[in-house]
């Protein structure tokens, strides 16, 4: 399919961008990526209410987080590098409506099925989102500072994760229809997002005529040494994600014997508000002690909640759980930014998209393979079993980057 597209620059002197300030438009896209995670994690508090009401499985649970991970891959490996072709700004209005499609979706959801449709339409929409958003975040910074640009980025992913499980577990214990509400306020948000993507500059130059064909994410032969250490930090970190993403609330209910969900969702946000708080205390702080740094505090974090899941100890677990959070958020942080700092102009959205295949690759097979796991052998044993393997990725991270980032 060829589509005709004149040529134009949209530039921040367009009187929407002049609205909008000199980092207004960098301050709007850090806005979709925070608002992409938590509509990610939003469904997380409410999979126990589907599964009582439903009567499905744990391993149903982990089906429906992987479609959702699945779609976020097939998006990014199909519609990377789109927006270095068409525009950041249609590729970002269209994720932000698909978000609002899924979020109708779950409010009406009966049933297993519905998940299934309303997590993929979610995951599409969130891979067709992250590459046009990290590629826009360089562009639009008023410096055009790759390495500032990283740093917002993996803050903004981290406190979205957050934000969302901790949000929404407080809309479902406390306000009413908690099947419905937090959908509400999510596709109210994505809606007032897209409306301000519509005002935001475009950054790509754009050709006479361009061939709309899936194009897989591509990385120039120049960065694919930068690129594989990035995309190792980013493995080990992000496989926590998806560990604690999954099983953190029904760990924490079984620990404290609790079916709150208020509690699960906060757990969460605090592990991910760790995350957060990492990233913006080691801002300052060369790459390699913060990958090194990170990738240690990983491995000691995850074999201390390992062994205290068995123990069922809450104290110990909540402190394993900090040094993970901790971990998390400097290991992906120094991943992000050194590849970030490096990105051409003409790659930005394609390189950011096979960055976040690997990302999405690694959040989902550990949440995947605890869930199997769960069925058999119980949610406690699952959980230590899955923190021991993250610790010795963690611990190739520490060794390699120690090594290779000299």
């Amino acid at each position: 399919m060829t589509l005709e597209i004149p040529n134009k620059v949209y530039t921040a002197e367009g009187s929407d961008a002049r609205l909008l300030g000199a980092y207004g438009p960098f301050a709007a896209v850090a806005g979709f990526v925070l608002l992409a995670l938590i509509a990610s994690s939003t469904p997380t508090p409410l999979y126990s209410i589907y599964a009582a009401e439903w009567g499905f499985s744990p391993l149903a649970v982990t089906e429906v987080y992987a479609v959702y991970a699945i779609g976020v891959l097939v998006a990014l490996l199909l519609t990377g590098g789109l927006s270095d072709l068409i525009g950041r700004r249609p590729v970002m209005i269209s994720a932000l409506l698909g978000l609002v499609g899924g979020e109708v979706i779950f409010m009406f959801a009966g049933g297993l099925d519905w998940l299934y449709a309303a997590r993929s339409i979610q995951g599409l929409a969130t891979g067709l989102l992250l590459g046009a958003t990290g590629a826009a975040l360089v562009d639009l910074h008023p410096r055009r500072d790759g390495a500032q640009a990283g740093l917002v980025n993996g803050i903004a992913s981290a406190a979205g994760i957050g934000i969302g499980a901790g949000l929404s577990g407080l809309l479902v214990q406390f306000a009413p229809d908690p099947q419905v509400t937090p959908y509400v306020v999510i596709a109210v948000l994505a809606a007032g997002a897209a409306a301000t993507a519509w005002m935001l500059p475009e950054t790509v130059v754009r050709s006479g005529r361009i061939t709309l064909t899936p194009r897989m994410p591509r990385v120039p032969r120049a960065l694919w040494r930068t690129f594989s250490l990035s995309a190792l930090g980013v493995t080990a970190s992000w496989a926590v994600g998806g560990l604690y993403l999954s099983l953190g609330p029904g760990i924490i209910s079984e620990i404290m014997d609790d079916q709150n969900h208020a509690v699960g969702g906060l757990f969460v946000f605090s592990v991910c508000a760790f995350a957060a708080l990492a990233q913006f205390l080691l801002r300052d702080v060369a790459t390699r002690p913060t990958v090194v740094g990170g990738a240690t505090l990983l491995v000691i974090g995850s074999l201390i909640t390992a062994a205290t899941i068995t123990a069922d100890s809450l104290a110990g677990f909540l402190a394993g759980s900090v040094l993970v959070g901790l971990g998390f958020g400097a290991a992906f942080m120094g991943a992000l930014r050194s590849l970030a700092a490096q990105l051409p102009p003409a790659h930005r959205a394609g390189v950011m998209s096979a960055f976040f295949v690997v990302a999405y690759t690694a959040i989902s097979i550990p949440a995947i393979g605890a869930g199997v796991a769960t069925v058999h052998i119980g949610i406690a044993s699952a959980a230590a079993l899955f923190g021991c393997a993250v610790a010795l990725v963690a611990a190739a991270v520490a060794i390699i980057g120690w090594y290779e980032l000299r």
